[in-house]
């Protein structure tokens, strides 16, 4: 995990592949939708500790938890585009979910190479609350999928100690936030931000941040037995 004379350069480089600039911030408000949600999650009756995956301790653990984080939101859209909502959705909205996609197994690929050995195993997902067949599951999902990723990456920075990491993860949480922004406007048009994810005081005004128990507390509702997260050695 040490960085190489050339890590300085790898910043400016895009991840992995370029991201073609296709037409995803086009349809930001091409479409207008649907009802108010909230993230289903099924009850945790699975919590054997020997079946827990703890992400690890150092940079080492915040690339892990970034990596579960990347991992279940780039197993969501693919499975997205495999549901009758997609197959249903307008020729916006498929573009927007297919870019969407793209990025997550981007951001998931990226850190699965930098963490090679060192990175935890592929978790199973378990979305068994979702409907994919249906709009409204599909965007109250998503939104909170990535409202999740986003708070996660704002409450995690604290514990990065390499200024490289440090940069790489303000660049996902950028594209985070911008995913959030878009799901949220097709949900509601022009309603891409409110204040439950932003605080608009006077002496605030920034992205609000979750600490990892309390993220890793809602992903585990969406990933099967044997595959439930800790960050318990990162945090002690």
């Amino acid at each position: 995990m040490t960085q190489s004379p050339g890590d300085e350069l790898e910043v400016n480089k895009p991840l992995f592949v370029p991201i073609k600039r296709r037409s995803f911030f086009m349809y930001a408000g091409a479409t207008a939708g649907a009802t108010a949600l909230l993230l289903a999650g099924c009850d945790d009756d699975d919590n054997n500790e020997s079946d827990i995956v703890d992400v690890g301790a150092g940079d080492k653990g915040v690339l892990n938890y970034a990596y579960a984080l990347e991992q279940l939101e780039a197993a969501f859209y693919a499975r997205v585009l495999t549901g009758q909502y997609y197959a249903g959705a307008s020729t916006a909205e498929k573009q927007i979910f297919t870019d969407i996609a793209l990025h997550e197994k981007i951001h998931a690929d990226f850190f699965k190479s930098v963490l090679a050995g060192d990175a935890i195993k592929g978790l199973t997902p378990n979305f068994s609350t979702i409907n994919f067949d249906d709009r409204t599951s599909v965007l109250n999902s998503a939104k909170a999928f990535e409202d999740l990723g986003v708070a996660a990456y704002n409450g995690a920075g604290r514990f990065i100690t390499a200024p490289l990491y440090l940069v790489i993860a303000g660049k996902i949480v950028s594209v985070e936030a911008r995913h959030a922004a878009l799901i949220r406007d097709l949900i509601t048009f022009n309603s891409f931000v409110g204040d439950d994810v932003v605080d608009f005081s006077l002496t605030s005004r920034q992205e609000k941040s979750k600490l990892p128990a309390e993220v890793l507390a809602t992903a585990n509702n969406f990933l099967a037995a044997g595959s439930k997260l800790s960050a318990n050695s990162l945090v002690a």
